[in-house]
């Protein structure tokens, strides 16, 4: 059991939020139940959507030791009204990352919700901590999805959490209890998982999407440049490979999601179509560390499988 500044939880285990429609209030509920921290994706939903979703969790959240959050990317044009739809809701806790916002830590305060920003950096920790961050979880470049550092979670984690005195929660190559003690060893209070909750029988993706998991071999994981403009660790596919060639088809419509976009492709659209398995036009992120996944389990498992390592 930690205590995050009033927020108690029982198993300090993070859900990674996973864009679009991967991580919903199936999984995030789950997670809750276990005593984590589950995790609604909020990026680029519609914010009635999400409203809908936070509150589909709420009903399905039966152990009050763990807790609801909702992850926001800076990056989509309607982070603000994202994290007002969450304010109002009441989650417990708003995670941000792909960027930084320096505004919603005002946003929050006073709200009783806790804030825990995603950083690669020792310097964006110092200032996450001097702004009023409950927490933070420090994310490496060996991380599923949109990378802030090219320097793995292992390289970065021992200097931040030896100069904050805020509490670390590391992501990044967390997919077995012994990465996930490796974890701790470095000094942080928790982890964070997403690539270990997408092979899960309550993730809300295509039984295709989490098969490619199990299948995929050490060396799969290719980096690409994002169309957000940020580079992003995703699995050798046909829409990958055309992303790196520069060969990608280029959208014909535009929604407008993110504040900044190359528009070379769609990434939105295109990882709708991976969670959907679409096998010939969908973009699968994973973190580099997939190929040790070696079946699909029940949130329960995993969850049974990590509990050792928090009571060394």
């Amino acid at each position: 059991m930690i205590n995050i500044n009033g927020l108690e939880i029982e198993v300090p285990i993070i859900q990674g939020g996973m864009a679009i429609r991967c991580s919903m209030s199936k999984l995030a509920s789950a997670v809750a139940n276990e005593g984590g921290i589950g995790v609604i994706a909020g990026s680029a939903l519609p914010l009635e959507e999400l409203r809908e979703e936070i509150r589909k969790a709420r009903k399905m959240i039966t152990n009050k030791k763990g807790a609801l959050g909702v992850n926001i990317m800076f990056a989509v044009s309607s982070f603000a009204e994202a994290v007002k739809t969450c304010i109002e809701e009441k989650v417990d806790v708003i995670i941000c990352g792909a960027g930084f916002s320096r505004d919603v830590f005002s946003m929050v305060k006073g709200t009783g919700i806790k804030l825990f920003p995603i950083v690669s950096s020792l310097k964006l920790a110092k200032i996450s901590e001097k702004l009023g961050a409950d927490a933070i979880i420090v994310e490496g470049g060996n991380a599923g999805g949109h990378l802030g550092t090219e320097l793995d979670s292992w390289d970065i984690m021992e200097e931040i959490t030896k100069n904050v005195s805020l509490p670390v929660f590391g992501a990044g190559g967390v997919i077995t209890p012994e990465d996930g003690a490796r974890m701790l060893s470095l000094g942080t209070v928790g982890v964070q998982m997403g690539t270990r909750f997408v092979a899960t029988n309550e993730c809300d993706v295509d039984e295709s999407f989490k098969k490619m998991y199990v299948d995929t071999q050490k060396g799969d994981v290719i980096k690409i440049m994002s169309s957000v403009g940020l580079p992003a660790n995703a699995i050798k596919s046909k829409c990958s490979e055309k992303i790196l060639e520069d060969t990608i088809e280029r959208p014909k419509t535009c929604s407008g999601c993110l504040k900044h976009c190359k528009r070379n492709f769609c990434v939105s659209q295109r990882l709708i179509s991976g969670h959907s398995g679409d096998l010939e036009n969908g973009l699968f992120f994973a973190g580099r560390d997939v190929w040790k996944i070696k079946e699909i389990l029940s949130v329960h498992q995993v969850f049974e499988n990590f509990k050792g390592i928090f009571n060394k």
